[in-house]
Protein backbone atom coordinates (compact mmCIF):
# COMPACT_ATOMS: atom_id res chain seq x y z
CA UNK A 1 0.00 0.00 0.00
CA UNK A 2 0.95 3.50 -1.09
CA UNK A 3 1.35 6.35 1.20
CA UNK A 4 -1.32 9.25 1.49
CA UNK A 5 0.15 13.10 1.25
CA UNK A 6 -2.20 15.86 3.40
CA UNK A 7 -2.40 19.52 2.50
CA UNK A 8 -3.34 22.05 4.37
CA UNK A 9 -3.23 24.51 1.96
CA UNK A 10 -3.20 28.53 3.15
CA UNK A 11 -1.97 31.97 1.64
CA UNK A 12 1.46 32.07 3.33
CA UNK A 13 1.93 28.34 4.51
CA UNK A 14 1.02 25.16 3.20
CA UNK A 15 0.69 22.41 5.74
CA UNK A 16 2.18 18.86 4.49
CA UNK A 17 2.04 15.78 6.19
CA UNK A 18 2.35 12.12 5.16
CA UNK A 19 0.81 8.57 6.43
CA UNK A 20 3.06 5.54 7.08
CA UNK A 21 2.70 2.78 4.30
CA UNK A 22 0.24 0.79 6.29
CA UNK A 23 -2.39 4.27 6.09
CA UNK A 24 -2.76 4.15 9.99
CA UNK A 25 -1.38 7.35 10.97
CA UNK A 26 -0.20 10.78 9.76
CA UNK A 27 2.76 12.56 10.61
CA UNK A 28 3.71 16.12 10.00
CA UNK A 29 6.45 17.37 7.30
CA UNK A 30 8.25 20.54 7.33
CA UNK A 31 5.36 23.37 5.97
CA UNK A 32 5.65 25.17 2.76
CA UNK A 33 6.31 28.27 3.38
CA UNK A 34 5.03 30.27 0.12
CA UNK A 35 7.21 32.25 -2.40
CA UNK A 36 4.77 34.41 -4.25
CA UNK A 37 5.04 32.71 -7.13
CA UNK A 38 2.67 30.29 -8.01
CA UNK A 39 3.95 28.43 -10.85
CA UNK A 40 7.57 28.03 -8.92
CA UNK A 41 5.58 27.20 -5.62
CA UNK A 42 3.23 24.59 -7.47
CA UNK A 43 6.56 23.18 -9.27
CA UNK A 44 8.44 22.77 -5.68
CA UNK A 45 5.02 21.24 -4.22
CA UNK A 46 4.36 18.84 -6.53
CA UNK A 47 8.69 17.52 -6.18
CA UNK A 48 7.85 17.39 -2.62
CA UNK A 49 5.18 15.19 -2.89
CA UNK A 50 6.31 13.03 -5.68
CA UNK A 51 9.53 12.20 -3.22
CA UNK A 52 6.73 10.47 -0.75
CA UNK A 53 5.54 8.31 -3.22
CA UNK A 54 1.86 8.37 -2.32
CA UNK A 55 -0.88 7.58 -4.65
CA UNK A 56 -3.14 9.64 -2.87
CA UNK A 57 -2.85 13.46 -2.00
CA UNK A 58 -6.10 14.93 0.34
CA UNK A 59 -6.56 18.52 0.46
CA UNK A 60 -8.78 20.41 3.03
CA UNK A 61 -11.22 22.42 1.68
CA UNK A 62 -11.88 25.80 3.44
CA UNK A 63 -15.71 25.79 4.17
CA UNK A 64 -17.43 28.35 5.66
CA UNK A 65 -19.40 26.97 9.17
CA UNK A 66 -22.72 26.66 6.50
CA UNK A 67 -20.52 24.53 4.25
CA UNK A 68 -20.68 26.65 1.54
CA UNK A 69 -18.08 27.21 -0.62
CA UNK A 70 -16.69 30.43 -0.11
CA UNK A 71 -13.72 32.59 -1.76
CA UNK A 72 -10.94 30.58 -0.08
CA UNK A 73 -12.59 27.40 -0.78
CA UNK A 74 -12.77 28.42 -4.86
CA UNK A 75 -9.72 29.44 -4.32
CA UNK A 76 -8.28 26.17 -3.25
CA UNK A 77 -10.51 24.71 -5.85
CA UNK A 78 -8.76 26.36 -8.28
CA UNK A 79 -5.02 25.06 -6.71
CA UNK A 80 -6.52 21.74 -6.29
CA UNK A 81 -7.43 21.31 -10.09
CA UNK A 82 -3.60 22.45 -10.92
CA UNK A 83 -2.15 20.42 -8.48
CA UNK A 84 -4.44 17.34 -10.31
CA UNK A 85 -3.61 18.04 -14.14
CA UNK A 86 0.51 18.21 -12.88
CA UNK A 87 0.25 14.84 -10.72
CA UNK A 88 -1.74 12.88 -13.63
CA UNK A 89 1.41 11.95 -14.65
CA UNK A 90 2.45 10.56 -11.62
CA UNK A 91 -0.45 8.52 -10.80
CA UNK A 92 -1.67 9.96 -7.97
CA UNK A 93 -5.12 11.01 -7.36
CA UNK A 94 -5.87 14.25 -5.57
CA UNK A 95 -9.25 14.13 -3.43
CA UNK A 96 -10.56 17.03 -1.42
CA UNK A 97 -12.17 17.06 1.92
CA UNK A 98 -13.94 19.31 4.65
CA UNK A 99 -11.48 20.89 6.75
CA UNK A 100 -13.34 22.82 8.95
CA UNK A 101 -12.15 22.91 12.64
CA UNK A 102 -9.02 20.99 11.55
CA UNK A 103 -6.95 24.12 12.23
CA UNK A 104 -9.12 24.87 15.87
CA UNK A 105 -8.05 21.14 16.74
CA UNK A 106 -4.24 21.49 15.69
CA UNK A 107 -3.80 24.60 18.26
CA UNK A 108 -5.68 22.34 20.52
CA UNK A 109 -3.38 19.63 20.38
CA UNK A 110 -0.13 22.31 20.27
CA UNK A 111 -1.74 24.06 23.30
CA UNK A 112 -2.55 20.86 25.18
CA UNK A 113 0.88 20.12 24.79
CA UNK A 114 2.24 23.09 26.10
CA UNK A 115 3.13 25.05 22.77
CA UNK A 116 2.66 28.62 23.30
CA UNK A 117 0.95 31.06 20.96
CA UNK A 118 3.99 31.71 18.80
CA UNK A 119 5.06 28.57 18.63
CA UNK A 120 1.55 27.31 18.02
CA UNK A 121 1.62 29.93 14.35
CA UNK A 122 4.67 28.28 12.66
CA UNK A 123 3.38 24.38 13.71
CA UNK A 124 -0.59 24.54 13.31
CA UNK A 125 -0.12 24.37 9.34
CA UNK A 126 1.60 21.00 9.64
CA UNK A 127 -0.34 19.78 12.46
CA UNK A 128 -3.33 20.61 10.78
CA UNK A 129 -2.92 18.40 7.77
CA UNK A 130 -2.18 15.59 9.93
CA UNK A 131 -5.41 16.18 11.77
CA UNK A 132 -6.71 16.27 7.94
CA UNK A 133 -5.40 13.01 6.91
CA UNK A 134 -6.01 10.76 10.21
CA UNK A 135 -9.82 12.11 9.73
CA UNK A 136 -9.39 11.10 6.18
CA UNK A 137 -7.59 7.59 7.16
CA UNK A 138 -10.08 6.56 9.75
CA UNK A 139 -13.04 7.53 7.07
CA UNK A 140 -11.31 4.97 5.00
Amino acid sequence: MKRVVALDIGHKRIGVAVSDSRRTMGFPRPYFERSGDDVADRRRLVNLIVEEEPDTVVVGMPLSLDGVARDAANGVAAEVELLRNELLAHEIDVVTVDERFTTKSAAAVLSSVGHDSRAIRHKVDSVAAVVLLEHWLGSK
